[in-house]
């Protein structure tokens, strides 16, 4: 409607989507910008460690959410970058399960992912911690492989490599990793429980235009591997939101541990 009013009143002008030139502008990011990413990422930080306190088995999914989007908004943060995810037991295998209605029993694990928006930027940080403060034998296992997928894709982070799309891609290395470790209950790889993207660049939103094929210096990413088990009720992800700088990558939100042996000394403390 307003593009045929304006055509009829200015005829000889050409029109065009704004959408793609304004979303190449937001690839990278200002000095600050990312104080306002680190600004979410630090209130997030802190609503995912107060959650880890309070965790207990026989609360409720929404419990946890609560507990983490209070302390995000007493930080002065005013929205939720998302819909808080808190999903135990068999809900920590569906990807972007948002109804947080369960209760966690113990000897499970449960994914958060979880992240504010302040001053209209947002960050994205997920977890997977054990409702009752220790991993099992086979949970540690699988955590251990998805951290160590983590590790080795933020290793290999530069400007000019691809997140996905190549074979020395990020996505693939991960996928690589997953393959090369462990194994399912069948004995076959792991990979194919790898089940979304790597990751995707943040800013205004959570997930920003994909506007840049390849890793730039001054772009804020998440890394988020994951591995999704139905048959054991085990997800596992753990993600950052990462800059990339001409010297290597930062983990805006290292702050928050991500090793079982830390985890398991926060986690209902």
């Amino acid at each position: 409607m307003w593009r045929t009013s304006v055509e009829r009143f200015a005829v000889l002008h050409d029109y065009a989507n704004a959408a793609t030139p304004i979303g190449r502008l937001r690839v990278v990011k200002s000095t600050a910008e990312v104080v306002l990413i680190t600004k979410a990422t630090d209130a997030s930080v802190l609503a995912h460690k107060a959650a880890w306190k309070a965790i207990k088995p026989g609360q409720f999914e929404y419990q946890v959410a609560t507990e983490m989007t209070n302390v995000y908004f007493e930080q002065g943060c005013e929205r939720h970058a998302y819909p808080p995810i808190v999903g135990s037991g068999p809900n920590s295998v569906i990807l972007h399960y948002m109804s947080n209605k369960r209760r966690m029993d113990s000897g499970e694990v449960v994914v958060m992912d979880v992240g504010a928006e302040c001053s209209d930027y947002a960050t994205d940080i997920t977890r997977t911690i054990p409702t009752n403060g220790k991993f099992t034998p086979r949970q540690r296992e699988i955590y251990e492989i998805v951290l160590g997928a983590q590790k080795a894709a933020i290793a290999a982070m530069k400007p000019g490599i691809r997140m996905s799309g190549d074979a020395t891609s990020l996505t693939q290395i991960v996928r690589d990793y997953f393959n090369s470790h462990g194994k399912d209950l069948h004995g076959a790889p792991l990979g194919k429980y790898f089940t979304h993207g790597l990751g995707h660049q943040v800013g205004l939103d959570v997930h920003d235009p994909e506007a840049a094929q390849t890793i730039q210096a001054g772009m804020v990413v998440t890394i988020e591997p994951g591995l999704y088990i139905p048959e054991e009720n085990i997800g596992v992800r753990i993600e950052d939101t990462v800059l990339m700088t001409e010297n290597g990558p930062k983990v805006l939100s290292a702050g928050l541990p991500k090793e079982v042996d830390e985890i398991e000394k926060l986690v209902g403390k």
